[in-house]
């Protein structure tokens, strides 16, 4: 399996890599957030740009960007604008959704981009070509916020993502028993034992998912969010905590 480096931060390889979400609305309250993320045990930070107030005017989105990018040094950004229908807080239609992102990978602002698996093929295809352009990866993404589907369909969701060329495919589903957060798990380790050619993130959200998030250097998912503050999904923990799980995690499986 291949390795995405993004400047400083190898995803794919040892402990899974922490990723923080801003979660502002007015480029004051982002900018305040990018800051104190020098501070926090994470990897790299996530803009949630569907939270901004003026995430209709690209101009604007650009230039809050650019700041961003200024505030957080060489931590590597990651750009997601989350669709309502998949459970964020703005809708756009996909002609929008599309030159948003091609606009903030050519910027240069931006280090991935998280493009949304039910935008269509041949739009996340396009848009994956073009990021690569940009020196850009991408995650390919799918989330459902109601329940968990078949093992079979996260593993085919997450084989279809590889096809179309995401860098990382990523998908994270809600339980509604136990059984879902095993079914979510067992995906993980299929796909990450026998067809994935690029590191993957899974996560089983809520309370009941959240062993999902601190178990992926076991289970085979290379990425997990975690929160400073406000959660950009049920079941986020706290970063500092997150950090030391995966910590005493990844010494212990160290030294086996």
């Amino acid at each position: 399996m291949d390795i995405v480096r993004v400047r400083n931060v190898v995803i794919g390889k040892g402990r899974p890599k922490i990723c923080v979400p801003i979660l502002s609305v007015t480029q004051e309250e982002i900018l305040e957030d990018a800051r104190e993320m020098l501070e926090l045990s994470m990897d790299f930070a996530e803009w949630r740009a569907d939270w901004y107030e003026d995430v209709g005017d690209v101009a604007k989105v650009l230039e809050t960007a650019a700041k961003v990018r200024e505030c957080l040094g060489d931590i590597p950004l990651l750009f997601t604008f989350r669709t309502a229908k998949e459970g964020g807080e703005k809708s756009l239609d996909t002609e929008d959704y599309v030159a948003l992102n091609r606009a903030v990978a050519e910027s240069g602002f931006v280090d991935m981009l998280d493009v949304e698996l039910f935008t269509g093929d041949e739009e996340v295809s396009s848009l994956i070509d073009f990021a690569h352009r940009y020196q850009v990866k991408v995650i390919v993404s799918s989330h459902d916020f109601r329940k968990t589907p078949s093992r079979e369909t996260i593993l085919g969701r997450l084989r279809k993502m590889q096809d179309l060329g995401a860098d990382i495919p990523k998908i994270a589903v809600m339980p509604q028993i136990k059984n879902d957060v095993l079914a979510l798990l067992s995906a993980t380790v299929e796909m990450s034992e026998q067809y994935a050619k690029v590191p993957i993130i899974t996560m089983s959200m809520s309370g009941t998912g959240v062993v999902s998030r601190l178990a992926g250097e076991t289970f085979g998912s290379a990425v997990t969010y975690g929160t400073a503050g406000k959660q950009s999904a049920p079941g986020q923990v706290a970063v500092e905590d997150l950090s030391r799980i995966l910590n005493m995690i990844h010494e212990c499986q160290e030294n086996e």
